[in-house]
């Protein structure tokens, strides 16, 4: 099935890559056009509805090469859905209440066809029981999920870019345990993503909007169900977790800070991690490599916890290849110290410093503390431009 996955991953690239141009000059004529906001990074009023074009990518591949399934076809018609709803979004600015009951209702198709999980393992519990806590369960993950990629929607090619780098492992992941399935949903979802990337890098000429990000945040998830939690395997559970840290990440810490002062969580911000290096002075293309290289140390350590034989059978570690292990998962959480502590925290505090300095020669030095800690803390900066 590999070379199925192969050809739709090829199908699901093309169609993308060739129609995200059309749906940008249809979403120009209809007036679906994000314009420049003070917490955005783009300089220009540019397109939305890309998720259009990311859709029929994924259709084409799907239809001709996806393995027939109730579950799968359930996924495809709630990708459909999840679209549509992101489209009205995308024109009319739905309320959030709405935008979230368009959400229930697409994941409800593919849990009621079976998309769920039931039983999990958790490491030193072994085999966890859901039962009928199983579909609600699902739902609250997958809603989970499509809302983390919608948040890291935020910079030219972040979220397009970082879905199918997770996207790709996961096919890879999904092929090892034998869930072929999954594995050419997956090889698909990456195709349309990185034929939507070609047009959406910076300087972005479209756009994927809600339309996109709700559909490649329904597909991951539903992947990672179909795909690895069905099977109990142990990277079932931590996998998923590990190539997804990033935006988790990034939405767990932009959540805290709304909910610490009180903010609603379902209004946007500019304190999510692209905000925060670009206020330190990085480009959007380096802001993006550096987002990219981060969740692939992460995808590449999840991969790694599957293919590197660090224990036999019998739990019995092997010190070579655990000490291989132990040195890919030191990377990975040295790169997320590294992009989390030293950029984020103390570099951002000394541009800060910096700069209130240079506004005001003659403040204090407990002041500019106290000034840069409020900012930090907060979240509440100037424009960006």
């Amino acid at each position: 099935m590999e070379d199925v996955a192969a050809f739709a991953f090829l199908t699901a690239f093309a169609v993308a890559t060739l129609l995200t141009p059309l749906v940008a000059r249809l979403a120009r004529r209809v007036g679906a056009v994000d314009p420049v906001r003070d917490r955005g990074l783009a300089s220009q009023a540019t397109p939305l509805l890309g998720g259009i074009a990311i859709l029929a990518g994924a259709l084409a591949a799907a239809l001709v090469f996806l393995p027939e399934s109730p579950e799968l076809r359930a996924v495809l018609l709630a990708a459909v859905l999840i679209t549509a709803v992101g489209v009205v979004d995308d024109l009319r600015d739905l309320h959030p209440g709405l935008k979230l009951l368009g959400q229930v209702l697409a994941v409800a198709i593919p849990v009621a066809a079976g998309v769920r999980v039931e039983t999990f393992t958790l490491p030193f519990l072994g085999r966890v029981e859901l039962g009928d806590l199983g579909a609600p369960v699902t739902a609250l993950g997958l809603i989970a999920i499509v809302n983390v990629v919608n948040f890291s929607d935020g910079v030219d090619g972040l979220a397009a870019g970082v879905c199918a780098i997770s996207a790709a492992a996961f096919a890879i992941i999904a092929f090892d345990l034998g869930e072929s399935g999954a594995g050419v949903l997956a090889a698909l979802t990456c195709g349309a993503a990185l034929g939507f990337l070609v047009h959406n890098f910076h300087p972005a000429s479209v756009f994927m909007g809600d339309a996109g990000s709700n559909l490649l945040g329904l597909l991951l998830g539903c992947i990672i169900v179909e795909g690895s939690l069905k099977t109990n395997a142990l990277i079932a559970l931590i996998g998923p977790l590990v190539v997804l840290a990033v935006p988790f990440l990034d939405t767990g810490f932009v959540l805290a800070k709304r909910l610490k002062y009180r903010r609603p969580v379902y209004i946007g911000d500019a304190n999510h991690f692209h905000h925060r290096f670009a206020r330190i002075g990085f480009s959007q293309r380096r802001t993006v490599a550096y987002l990219y290289a981060w969740t692939l140390a992460m995808a590449a350590a999840a991969v790694a916890l599957r293919f590197v034989p660090y224990s036999d059978d019998h739990g019995n570690f092997h010190l070579g290849w655990s000490l291989v292990m132990g040195a890919l998962l030191l990377a990975a959480l040295g790169a997320s110290v590294y992009l989390v502590y030293v950029l984020e925290i103390l570099k951002l505090r000394r541009f800060r410093e910096r700069e209130a300095r240079r506004r005001d020669p003659a403040v204090t030095p407990q002041a500019i503390e106290e000034r840069v800690t409020r900012d930090l803390e907060t979240g509440e900066f100037p424009a960006l431009r």
